[in-house]
C-alpha cells in the first residue's frame, strides 16, 4: 500500500527552486523503478547524482548453470555455503531463471570500499544470521534475524554487518516485488487474511547528509550477469557541487553515458 513518507529537509512544493545556504541550488531526482507513469521517490541532492569519473571495463557474474530443464527433486543445503569475507563474492546463485535469480550468501565483513545497485532487479534479502544496518539514498535501517529487507532496483545501498557471523537468502527479481493482489482491498490495504500488515513494516529511520568529496566506487549489476565499476566524485548521496549547467559538463555526461551503454549492450 503505497503511502506518505519523508526524511529529511525538503521543499514545501515538488519540482520548485530548493536552494542551499549558500544560495545555490540542490539537485532533485525523481527516482523510479518504472517510468513516470508509476510510484515514485523525490530525492534531492549536494550534487547531481547523473556526474560520474568513468566506467571501468565490466565484469562477467553470470551464473555456471549446471543442469538445465531437468524434473528431479532436489534439496539444497543452504548452511554449507562456505563463508566469503566481501559481500559481492559471497552471493552464490543456486537456482537462477529469466525472472528470478535466488542466491545465498554469507558475507564476514561489511562494504566498507564500494557501494552497490542492482540495476534491473528488485533484491528481496532474508536474515537467517547477523544483524546489522542496510545504509540506502533513502535512509538507514537496522536489521536483525528473520527480517526481509527490500531493495528496489537502482537503490545505492552499502550493508555494514555488526560482526562476521551472517548468513543470507537473496531473491533477486526481474519484475516488481509488491504484494499479492488477493492479500489487498481494492484501496490498496492489507487484508485481514494477510500473513502480514501494515504493523510489520519498518521504513528507513534516519538519513545522514555527507558533503564529501573523493574518489567514490559504485558497482552496479546489470542483468544479473555483469558488474560495473562507476566511480564518482562525490559520496553518492547528498553531496557536491552542482556544476550540471556547465556546457562543457553536459557535453561530457553524454559522452560517458553513451560508453556505459555501449558497455552494457
Amino acid at each position: 500500500m503505497p503511502y506518505y513518507y519523508k526524511l529529511g529537509n525538503i521543499p514545501h512544493k515538488r519540482h520548485t527552486q530548493y536552494r542551499k545556504p549558500d544560495g545555490k541550488l540542490f539537485s532533485e531526482q525523481l527516482f523510479s523503478t518504472e517510468g513516470f507513469s508509476n510510484d515514485s521517490s523525490l530525492l534531492y541532492h549536494y550534487h547531481p547524482p547523473t556526474q560520474i569519473i568513468k566506467t571501468e571495463a565490466q565484469i562477467s557474474v553470470a551464473p555456471a548453470v549446471a543442469e538445465e530443464k531437468m524434473l528431479k527433486h532436489r534439496s539444497f543445503e543452504g548452511f554449507s555455503i562456505k563463508p566469503e569475507k566481501d559481500f559481492l563474492q559471497s552471493r552464490k546463485a543456486v537456482l537462477v531463471n529469466n525472472d528470478c535469480h535466488l542466491v545465498l550468501a554469507s558475507p564476514q565483513e561489511s562494504m566498507k570500499n564500494y557501494f552497490y545497485k542492482n540495476t534491473d532487479a528488485d533484491e528481496l534479502i532474508f536474515v537467517h544470521e547477523g544483524k546489522g544496518i542496510l545504509r540506502t539514498m533513502y535512509g538507514e535501517l537496522p536489521f536483525g534475524y528473520g527480517d526481509y529487507l527490500c531493495i528496489p532496483r537502482g537503490t545505492i545501498y552499502q550493508i555494514e554487518f555488526s560482526d562476521m557471523n551472517n548468513r543470507l537468502f537473496i531473491v533477486e527479481s526481474f519484475s516488481p516485488i509488491r504484494f499479492p493482489k488477493k492479500y489487498l482491498s481494492k484501496y490498496g490495504q492489507l487484508l485481514e487474511h494477510s500473513p502480514y500488515c501494515e504493523r510489520d513494516i519498518r521504513p528507513p529511520q534516519n538519513l545522514p547528509s555527507y558533503d564529501e568529496k573523493g574518489d567514490f566506487l559504485i558497482k552496479a549489476k546489470k542483468k544479473g550477469f555483469k558488474i560495473v565499476e562507476i566511480p564518482v566524485h562525490h559520496y553518492p548521496r547528498l553531496t557536491g557541487v552542482a556544476t550540471g549547467a556547465k556546457l562543457q559538463v553536459i557535453v561530457k555526461s553524454f559522452v560517458d553515458l553513451f560508453k556505459l551503454w555501449k558497455k552494457l549492450r
